[in-house]
Parts: C-alpha cells; structure tokens; sequence
C-alpha cells in the first residue's frame, strides 16, 4: 500500500457517521467502525472519540475511500469479518496480519500462551504449534520462551505464507521454523525430543458448522474448523500420536470447545502415556484447555 489515499477530515467524519448509523441498523457492533478507522486511517482513539480529526484538512488512508466503502458494505451485507477488512487483529501484544486462508486469532486462546508457560518445565527445547494458521501461538510461544525452538506447522500453504510474514514483521523469523504438512508429520525427524505441543486444532462438529455465525461459517476456512462428526477428530489423532514426538514430562496441550472437556481428560486417561491431566477453563469460565504431561 505505498500509495497515499488522502481524504479532508470532513469527508472522513461523514463517512464514519454513516457507517455507525448503518452498523446499528444491522446489528453490527458501532466500534467496529473505530477500529477499522484505527487500522486504515491511523487515527487515534481520542480523536475518533473527541471527533477532532473532522477538522483536519487531510487524513492519510491505505485504501481508497471508496474501496473502504465497498469492503465496509460487505461486512453489513455478506458479513465479512472486520479483521479480514483491515487484515489484521489484535492478538497478545502483537498485530496479526490476517486474510481469508487463516483462522482469525481469538482473545480466549491468549491464555494457551499462559498455561504453556507454566506448565513450561524445560523452555529452551523443541516446542511444536501443530495447525499454525496465522502463527498467533508460534509467536506467543516464541515470545515467552525465549530460548526454546519453535516449530509451526500447517497443512495450508497460503497460512504458513501469512504466518511466515507475522513472523518476520513481528522479528521471530530466526526462532520460528515452518513447515507444511498434517500435524506432526513433517516433524518425525525430531521424534522423542519435543518438550511442548501447543495446538488450537479444529473442534467444531461437522453438523454445528451451519449454525454458527455467519462470520465465521461464510468467511473463515472449514479446513480450521470442521473437527469431523463429533468435533473431536484432530483432537483423538494428537492424543494417540503425540506421546512418540514428547520426550518424558513434555507438555501436551490444546484448546477445545465448551462440554467436550469430560470426553478429552477420558481419551487422554485411556491412551495411557499421560499424567497430571489437568482441564482449564477460560476468562468466561468455560472449561477450554486440556493440558497432560507425557509420562
């Protein structure tokens, strides 16, 4: 986006009035607006509050307005996810570039980064982010684990590419090795040595996949999502397989979907490799993470 978009403030303010008022017609939240106007536009939150900038005699955007427009239709229209708009979200302390081939990060799996980090008893070994998407837990790992390895794979090359990116603009390039490939196969050469796995693997039954929101459903990739029949098919296949890739009290943990927690601790009691299985719940209390040591 080298090309500079300027606009007077006026025309800025006009459009943001508009755009709330049509948020609210259609039941899309109004600081959706704002947010998109602190990505596109560079504008602060205290003058987006103060409207000050509608003084301004000009404002810088990445896009042409009119673009702006037709994407901000899409979001009321086809409900198009805000972040795939101004591609990228907030996630930790970072900022994520996101597109369409990525699951969009969300704020309940910051805490992965927490529970890895405590549960953490060697953090200078090899740790595994298994179904990578936009990289958010690579980064999150590589941040505070400073002396470990990261490995990060995904099946989509279109997401290592995105995630490759966030890699090298957020300076892990050097601490974050990717790869593609279905879970931990493209990692058999470093079998036995894995002192952590962190995933956030699709967990959606295949059948409640049209029932969520459209958002999600229409924009996100299935591939992230649809967790076969009863949601729990990645999560079965890195219960049986990953006990050959930790090395003994390495970390085993993920994110699932609210109720499934019972089932998860019963698969992880009956494989037999694990202790110390332990079930998380999240800042809503919904029990969200499953954590297990390998024996």
């Amino acid at each position: 986006m080298g090309e500079k978009h300027l606009i007077s403030g006026l025309q800025l303010w006009q459009w943001r009035n508009a755009a709330i008022k049509a948020a609210l017609a259609t039941d899309i939240l109004a600081r959706e607006v704002d947010w998109l106007l602190l990505e596109v536009a560079g504008l602060d939150r205290l003058a987006l509050r103060l409207e000050s900038f509608k003084n301004w005699p000009q404002i810088q955007l990445q896009l042409p307005l009119e673009e702006l427009d037709q994407l901000w239709q899409r979001r009321l229209n086809d409900r198009l996810p805000v972040q795939y708009i101004a591609g990228v979200t907030p996630w930790r302390q970072f900022n994520i570039a996101v597109s369409s081939a990525v699951l969009i990060p969300r704020p309940e799996t910051e805490s992965l980064i927490d529970l890895a980090l405590a549960a953490a008893s060697n953090a200078s070994g090899h740790w595994a982010d298994l179904g990578t998407g936009s990289g958010a837990i690579a980064l999150g790992l590589a941040d505070v684990l400073p002396k470990a390895t990261i490995h990060a794979v995904d099946y989509s090359l279109e997401a290592l590419a995105i995630a490759q990116a966030n890699a090298e603009n957020l300076g892990f390039a050097d601490r974050i090795r990717f790869y593609q490939g279905s879970w931990w196969e493209p990692l058999a050469f470093l079998k036995g040595q894995f002192s952590g796995m962190v995933s956030n693997p699709p967990y959606i039954p295949t059948s409640t996949l049209p029932t969520l929101q459209p958002e999600v459903v229409n924009h996100e990739p299935h591939l992230a999502l649809d967790g076969g029949a009863d949601g729990l098919d990645c999560i079965r296949h890195l219960i049986e397989i990953s006990p050959s890739y930790l090395q003994p009290g390495g970390v085993w943990l993920i994110e699932m979907m609210a109720g499934q927690a019972d089932l998860v601790r019963e698969l992880l009691q009956n494989q037999g490799s694990y202790c110390k299985i332990q079930i998380h719940a999240d800042l809503a209390g919904i029990e969200r993470f499953a954590l297990a040591y390998k024996s």
